[in-house]
């Protein structure tokens, strides 16, 4: 049983995310501001983080090291400040099954980010260098897929969409041109994953400095509340546009504060540490499954043919990566064996 634990927990971590990006884009349908969204969002995490680092964890001063700073601003500025807005502008252009489709270019455009910083290495000459170009290609190709290629629609199965108010208008802004908005909306996502991939890099350091992951989580989602609510003072002038009902947005601020935030963080530690990252990563493409099936079985969310190309694409890009990196692992372990 206790080997099966950790299929268990990816599969629950992947029904979470596909939930976030479902609930997110109704939230954004519905008329609630992006900027607003994401700062409600890191206030439930603060709260129901806080009580838990208050009890579990002994407070020492964070700063450890002259970049301890530095770095931990960095992290702010990739993966909440600009990573989470981007997230939400793009989806609010697009639809959930885009989003959760273009997560799977992340551990992809971090292999790439770390290749260029030479933490990661490619040999050419063997299947493994090959494979992991490749599967860098097929993501790039995923991605101009869904960027340039719409598509017809896929017919739904249900046609009560889970917000009462859909509108496939851009929430935080004059309606446009629908392409030209789902391009800049695609682009948005884009950027949205490589600036997630850059925070993945950055963590690694500085996780070796705060081993503990509930008091490192804390102080990010206190000094990431700060930062979002600047932002958005900045972009959101409609104060009426800042009230919480008793709505699907309040629903999905909850969510995406309580199980995205609080809960994945401990259970991704725990199947990482159990399984390796790999393994991890090897269930990303269930998220853009989940989205897919809830949408056209329960949401009635239009799904656009491209979507699904771009995104078989992606997964294709993503296992050929890990395949590559696999083998190379297997390499070194069977060198490291030899006498």
């Amino acid at each position: 049983m206790d080997s099966k634990k950790p299929y268990l927990v990816s599969i629950i971590i992947r029904c979470i995310y596909a939930g976030m990006s479902l609930l997110s884009k109704a939230a954004y349908n519905h008329g609630m501001s992006t900027y607003v969204f994401l700062f409600y969002r890191q206030c439930v995490a603060l709260i129901f983080l806080a009580p838990f680092a208050l009890i579990f964890e002994s407070f020492v001063w964070l700063w450890r090291s002259d970049n301890s700073f530095y770095n931990i601003g960095l992290l702010l500025v990739f993966r909440i400040t600009f990573s989470l807005n981007m997230y939400g502008l793009g989806i609010s252009y697009t639809s959930a099954t885009l989003a959760s489709a273009i997560t799977n270019m992340i551990p992809v455009i971090t292999f790439f980010l770390s290749t260029l910083l030479r933490m990661e290495t490619v040999k050419l000459k063997r299947a493994s260098g090959i494979a992991k170009l490749a599967g860098v290609a097929l993501c790039m190709a995923g991605a101009l897929t869904i960027a340039f290629y719409i598509g017809p629609s896929l017919k739904s199965f249900n046609h009560h969409y889970i917000s009462s108010h859909h509108n496939n208008n851009n929430n935080n802004r004059p309606t446009t041109n629908a392409k030209e908005t789902w391009i800049e909306g695609a682009f948005l996502m884009l950027l949205c994953a490589t600036s997630w991939s850059m925070w993945l890099v950055f963590q690694g350091r500085v996780m070796e400095e705060y081993p503990s992951k509930l008091l490192f989580a804390t102080i990010l989602c206190l000094c990431s509340a700060l930062q979002t609510f600047v932002v958005a003072l900045i972009f959101e002038r409609d104060y009426s546009r800042w009230t919480l009902g008793f709505d699907i947005d309040l629903i999905a601020v909850a969510y995406c504060g309580i199980f995205v935030s609080g809960l994945v963080l401990y259970l991704q530690g725990w199947c990482i540490e159990k399984r390796g990252p790999v393994f991890y990563s090897m269930s990303a493409p269930l998220t853009f499954v989940i989205t897919i099936v809830v949408s056209l079985f329960a949401l009635g969310e239009r799904i656009n043919l491209g979507s699904v190309l771009g995104g078989t694409f992606m997964v294709g890009g993503l296992y050929s990566v890990l395949w590559g990196k696999s083998k190379d692992q297997k390499e070194k372990e069977t060198m490291a064996a030899l006498p």
